[in-house]
């Protein structure tokens, strides 16, 4: 078996592959799907295994950014891992996800993510449930009752306007020290701006993607990072309630929407799962944000067997961390032990799961600085 980097002529086995996996790719999305890989394609983001010419299994890295209590950094985010039927309970799929991880390093990557289709496999090579998109149904009356509270220019957005985007996606998510989110970059916004069916509109410091889907509104995608922006961007998809029912909401745990609710007794929450995986330690404690007023020095030692382990002593104080390769006794854990704490899991909960063993004198210091709330409003 063969690890080699997928062409545009290895399409259509790509699509048969995705076609044995998930089902058939609707033929009014098979472009957009080319017209997005072939930006992975050009990057060197997307790996087959080949059985001789045969290929028997495909997995993609999307470049995206991600933040971390409010700090940007590039993240490699594993989608469309699809292996054949008759190469199952092979190890292809794991062997695919090593040369994923490798080549995520190779490109810069610190940190991954994905949406995993069963756990076992990305828990075995590191992979540790860290956060979840969030939908909620909502009453499209008790969003009608939003008043805006100022005015707010509101215009339509399309093609052209990824930029835009990427953007307020900055901003909004530094201003919130957001942990979890991602954003596309501007080429794959521009490609997702060009869907007819989708309602799409802009303002300065905030977006609106929904949609109709049934008899429902469907928000997919609602960031403001003002308290004006916010209030017009939910009023405007509560002006649908004279036709549409309910709003279902892709939302933080913590979305200031909910709190402009008029009653809010039940809710019926939708959680979908994503696994995050720490893939170089020293990078990926620098490159992350921390609580200014949290402060950690401990000695880390990351068990990893499948990309290489080590002993770190991380210092973390004014937001900022660096880890530096030290020896001594201190915290150990295994990588999806400390993948799971770089996204707020508490040392607490790892201790019990056996994710963590070892000098227990810094677990308040590691859970204060490491405090989290992740989530993420995509799916990919």
């Amino acid at each position: 078996m063969e690890i080699r980097n997928i062409t545009p002529e290895d399409f259509d086995d790509v699509l048969d592959v995705r076609r044995r996996s998930f089902g058939p790719v609707p033929a009014a999305d098979r472009e957009k799907w080319r017209q997005a890989a072939l930006v992975t394609v050009a990057e060197g983001r997307y790996l087959g295994a080949f059985d001789g010419s045969r290929l028997a299994a495909a997995a993609r890295l999307r470049r995206f950014t991600q933040w971390w209590h409010g700090r940007p950094q590039a993240m490699a985010g594993v989608a469309g891992v699809t292996v054949n039927p008759e190469d199952r309970g092979r190890g292809v799929g794991t062997r695919i996800m090593r040369a994923v991880m490798d080549r995520a390093v190779e490109l810069g990557d610190a940190v991954s993510a994905l949406y995993p289709a069963t756990t076992p496999i990305y828990r075995g090579i590191g992979y540790e449930h860290a956060g979840a998109r969030r939908t909620v149904r909502l009453p499209a009356e008790s969003l009608r009752r939003i008043r805006p509270s100022g005015p707010v220019k509101l215009r339509r957005m399309g093609p052209g306007d990824g930029g835009e985007v990427v953007s307020v996606l900055h901003r909004a998510h530094a201003a919130a020290r957001s942990s979890g989110p991602i954003s596309y970059d501007e080429h794959t916004w521009n490609l997702w701006l060009a869907d007819e069916d989708d309602f799409l509109y802009l303002a300065d410091d905030g977006y609106a993607i929904y949609r109709w889907k049934g008899g429902d509104i469907e928000v997919e995608n609602l960031v403001a990072a003002s308290p004006d922006t916010l209030r017009a961007l939910w009023s405007m998809v509560g002006s649908a309630s004279s036709v549409a029912r309910d709003i279902v909401a892709t939302v933080a745990p913590d979305d200031p929407v909910l709190w402009l609710l008029p009653d809010r007794t039940k809710e019926q929450v939708t959680e979908t799962r994503w696994m995050f995986r720490v893939l170089d330690v020293a990078a990926a404690v620098g490159r992350r944000g921390y609580p200014a007023h949290a402060a950690c020095d401990a000695v880390v030692t990351v068990d990893d067997p499948t990309r290489g382990g080590g002993t770190w002593r991380l210092d973390i104080s004014g937001g900022s961390g660096t880890a530096t390769p030290a020896e001594g006794p201190g915290v150990t854990l295994s990588v999806n032990g400390f993948s799971a704490l770089y996204a707020g899991i508490p040392p607490y909960t790892l201790r019990l799961s056996g994710l963590m063993s070892g000098d227990d004198r810094h677990d308040q210091a590691l859970e204060a600085a490491f405090a989290a709330r992740p989530y993420m409003l995509d799916y990919f």
